[in-house]
């Protein structure tokens, strides 16, 4: 596992370390946030979206449960599951609709479907620590291709 950690001090510093990260990423790649309500998961999926090169304006997804930004094959699917509380409710959802091979995936309160995660997913943990300042933490499954793709981050 690559683990990376970060304190940033303002929104735009969450969205410049984003958008860095956004950059490295590629279709197939699954983001399962972790944080409290209000902890900047939409802020720094905003920087990722910006990091892909889309512009589109990211808003939280909490009422659509999924927002799509771009297509295929450099799509943004950006899921809320807050209002999810058993996987099974994933059917009812539109979220097997949406391919991960396709597309990046993010998704809010991704603990209320783990089991429903692929197994190699990256992990992000949002904590807010002060008024605006974030300790992010990053946890990439480590094989081959990641580990030479996401190397220098953050160095």
């Amino acid at each position: 596992m690559i683990r990376k950690e970060f304190i940033t001090d303002s929104p735009e510093e969450s969205i410049n370390l984003a958008k860095r990260f956004g950059k490295l990423l590629q279709a197939g790649d699954v983001i399962a946030y972790s944080g409290d309500l209000g902890a900047g998961k939409t802020t720094f999926t905003r920087g990722i979206a910006l990091g892909m090169g889309l512009p589109d304006l990211v808003t939280s997804p909490t009422f659509a449960l999924v927002h799509v930004y771009g297509r295929p094959p450099l799509q943004l699917c950006h899921f809320d599951m807050y209002r999810i509380t058993d996987p099974e409710e994933l059917e009812t959802t539109g979220y097997y609709d949406y391919l991960p091979e396709e597309s990046v995936f993010v998704i809010e309160w991704s603990e209320n479907i783990l089991s429903a995660l692929p197994e190699k997913i990256i992990r992000i943990q949002i904590e807010s620590l002060q008024e605006e300042q974030r300790k992010i933490i990053l946890e990439i499954p480590e094989d081959t291709e990641r580990r030479e793709r996401f190397a220098d981050f953050g160095n």
